[in-house]
């Protein structure tokens, strides 16, 4: 590149970074030969009968014999000869691959046994991890030093694996401020942006670059510095203040009357000083406490909390490592991975989630599934053309699981949702954007999935009860719509918890949905908690994906959005019981203050934004943030909201 290339996208994750660009989406080599072609294949085979193989020794046939099915078929000639000729005959490695599963899923699609026509979508599945493996082989390697990842989209997992290894920020085509890529990243303290031209997939690699994830550009080329500004995300909160102060408008202040109280003042920035160094809960000018946890999907993340004077974890995110899991985790995978982030919270609050593939988070295993409400396992085996344990033209499936998703919209197997709970329909409160498609039951789809598994509940809930025993343990369960969900996680783990002749930790609910907060005061005397998502929350009411690029947390300040939380706030204390936020608007300076204004006195944000957000706390009063949160309960929109709250 001999001339500097200029690329804006929507800033997720404030700072600014600078490195070598790392482009980690260059696709399958065209010039791939036959032998990795097929070596591609035996891979991708080699890896699905391993965890057949470890899903039998953990009991589960049923699913070990769908995974078999993709071994037999990455390695079935059908499939494989007609890929390795094309390459030899000289076409292309991706097109000889797309040519040759198509012609095999074609066929299978159209047959007339509905058991049979479903392995088309295995075979289009194998053929796509193919790809990915000889993508893989055919990536530049990562520049030494500091770096800027560059992909069509971030996922989170590529955040957390590669945040100890030079990554200095992030750029996505794909995703918006909501994506859980973007949480991650906020967690993190790692500037990314969004939305950017697909065009910078074609930007060489290796060339200096500077990332401005508050401005939204990423420069690269020369004349872009590779060495300075690294690590300059962990400074992020200190740039929102200012942001917020521009974005707000110099009438804030004026237009705040009464709550103008809520902003920095000398008392303010004494009680401050005061609790700089406290890891226990911050407090408002007027001794309001409030408990400041951190969010977190790995180890890295917690330590990075702890560090910075979260008091414990509000949310551990447990489905994060298993985003391209070809299968429900087992019991070990679960130990492995909670054991390196409960270790860390001895004596601390760990509030671990439950599973939550919803969303933007669906794994290999469910997407077909949760696309079309097929059975999650327990299929029949079939093989192109041939059944994967008897000879060729056998019939009759072995037997297996129920069915996960069954109908496709059930919220929970035998659940009776709770009347406008949304697990019948999907529903926006009074006033509401017409909701996402989708919001409602398929959104729950993760859960309906977990409960109906036969094995996949009590094995996370072992490996949570056995790794947390030495913490201040509570379990949460994701995208609630019906009690029944609650009674059915409730009795798996009192039963666990007494095979293992320990308490029953506390169970909480993630409160996500519209219906379900509207709904509040019936399930909270189910529950031990509430922890409201703001993020899937808001999502829902303003009818915005998690990919949106509009989406961002400080649109939780709309009026219907804090009408729902104010409602879940006051059904949590006619209950007596806890509610927390744990939604990446309790660290947005526009809609901080609201919050703590509807009563909420726990806030669990991105590890990287703990000290801005205690800071923050030391400089409201809590009676000025309840006048302050009833005031924008009647504005007309949030844009009139924001102009209410001033700045921090």
């Amino acid at each position: 590149m001999t001339e500097r290339a200029h690329f804006t996208g929507q800033p997720v994750s404030e700072g600014t970074a600078a490195g070598r660009l790392y482009v980690a989406d260059p696709g399958p080599p065209a010039d791939a030969t036959a032998e990795q072609v097929r070596e591609a294949f035996a891979a991708v085979a080699a890896e699905r009968h391993d965890l057949a193989e470890r899903l039998r020794v953990a009991g589960r046939d049923a699913e070990a014999d769908i995974i078999a099915v993709a071994a037999l078929i990455a390695a079935d000639p059908a499939l494989v000869e007609p890929a390795v000729a094309a390459v030899t005959g000289g076409s292309g490695a991706a097109d000889a691959v797309l040519a040759a599963v198509e012609a095999q899923a074609s066929v299978l699609a159209g047959l007339s046994v509905p058991e049979m026509a479903e392995r088309a979508g295995d075979v289009r599945q194998v053929g796509q991890a193919v790809l990915g493996r000889l993508a893989a082989a055919g990536a530049p390697p990562r520049p030494e030093g500091d770096f800027i990842l560059v992909r069509r989209e971030v996922s989170p997992a590529d955040l957390i694996e590669l945040s100890g290894d030079g990554l200095a920020g992030a750029v996505s085509v794909a995703g918006g401020g909501s994506s859980h890529a973007a949480i991650i990243a906020r967690g993190l303290g790692l500037p990314m942006i969004t939305g950017v031209d697909v065009a910078v997939l074609a930007a060489p690699g290796g060339q200096p670059a500077v990332l401005d994830a508050v401005a939204g550009e990423l420069r690269v080329g020369p004349g872009a510095p590779a060495d300075v500004g690294s690590g300059a995300g962990l400074a992020a909160g200190a740039d929102v203040t200012a942001r917020v102060g521009q974005a707000a408008g110099a009438d804030q202040a004026a237009g705040a009357d009464g709550a103008g109280r809520a902003g920095t003042t000398t008392a303010a920035a004494a009680n401050g000083l005061r609790q700089a160094r406290d890891t226990g809960p911050a407090a408002t000018i007027d001794g309001l406490a409030i408990t400041v946890l951190c969010n977190v999907a790995s180890a890295v993340e917690t330590k990075a909390g702890l560090a910075r004077g979260a008091a414990g974890v509000g949310l551990l995110r447990t489905e994060i490592p298993f985003l391209d899991a070809l299968a429900w985790p087992t019991l070990a995978e679960h130990k492995t991975h909670l054991a390196l982030i409960l270790g860390l919270l001895a004596g601390r609050t760990a509030t671990v989630r439950l599973l939550d593939f919803s969303g933007d988070k669906i794994p290999p295993f469910l997407a077909r599934h949760h696309a079309n409400g097929a059975p999650a396992y327990g299929d029949a085996p079939w093989v192109i053309g041939r059944r994967a344990d008897g000879p060729e033209g056998a019939a009759d499936p072995p037997a297996g699981g129920a069915s996960v998703v069954g109908g496709g919209g059930s919220p929970a197997a035998g659940s009776d949702p709770v009347p406008g709970s949304g697990a019948d329909a999907d529903v926006a409160p009074e006033g509401g954007a017409a909701p996402v498609p989708g919001a409602g039951p398929q959104r729950a789809a993760g859960l309906a999935a977990l409960l109906a598994h036969p094995t996949a509940l009590r094995d996370q809930l072992r490996a949570i009860l056995e790794a947390g025993r030495d913490t201040r343990l509570g379990v949460l369960i994701p995208m609630v719509s019906a009690l029944d969900e609650v009674a059915q996680v409730r009795a798996a783990l009192a039963e666990t918890a007494a095979a293992l002749g320990g308490p029953v930790p506390p169970l909480g609910i993630m409160v996500e949905l519209a219906a379900t907060a509207a709904a509040a005061e019936t399930f909270a005397p189910a529950v031990d908690f509430f922890s409201i998502g703001t993020n899937d929350l808001a999502g829902q009411v303003l009818g915005l994906d998690r990919r949106d690029p509009t989406a961002r947390p400080a649109l939780a300040a709309d009026p219907r959005v804090l009408r729902l939380v104010a409602h879940v706030t006051q059904a949590a204390r006619e209950a007596g019981i806890i509610v927390s936020v744990c939604g990446d608007a309790a660290a947005d300076a526009q809609v901080l203050p609201l919050l703590v204004g509807l009563g909420v006195t726990t806030l669990s944000v991105p590890a990287a934004r703990v000290p801005q957000v205690r800071r923050w706390v030391t400089a409201l009063d809590s009676g000025a943030c309840a006048e302050l949160a009833a005031r924008a309960l009647d504005a007309p929109n949030a844009d009139a909201v924001w102009k209410l709250v001033p700045a921090l």
